[in-house]
């Protein structure tokens, strides 16, 4: 069974920072590509970031690049999302999701499980 919990989620001002925290059980990173995403109210859960499992290539959404990285401790079935330069329109709830993949994208039904979410909030 596998079980994801996100966190590093909070309230910072535009221009922050924050490192969000994907950590889970029942899975190897060795086998399980890695993306994270995020839902605004009113909008549709779309893609930030993935990192693949094989090789540990990385994917970011054009709003993310620049400003975003993804990166990975295989011993701690942890991914990281460290976020810099936050802008308002981050705000979301942000979601960790796996699959079964050697490589990775940032299309959510491409992946089969999920967090419960951490609630960003970019708001001076």
């Amino acid at each position: 069974q596998v079980q994801l919990v996100e966190s590093g989620g909070g309230l910072v001002r535009p221009g922050g920072s924050l490192r969000l925290s994907c950590t889970g059980s029942g899975f190897t990173l060795d086998y399980t590509s890695v993306g994270w995403f995020r839902q605004a109210p009113g909008k549709e859960r779309e893609g930030v970031s993935c990192i693949a499992s094989s090789d540990g290539s990385t994917v970011y959404a054009d709003s993310a690049k620049g400003r975003f990285t993804i990166s990975r401790d295989k011993a701690k079935r942890t991914v990281f999302l460290e976020m810099n330069s936050l802008k308002p329109e981050d705000t979301a709830v942000y979601y960790c999701a796996t699959v079964t993949s050697i490589g990775c994208s940032i299309r959510y039904r491409d992946y089969d499980y999920w967090g419960q979410g951490t609630q960003v909030t970019v708001s001076s």
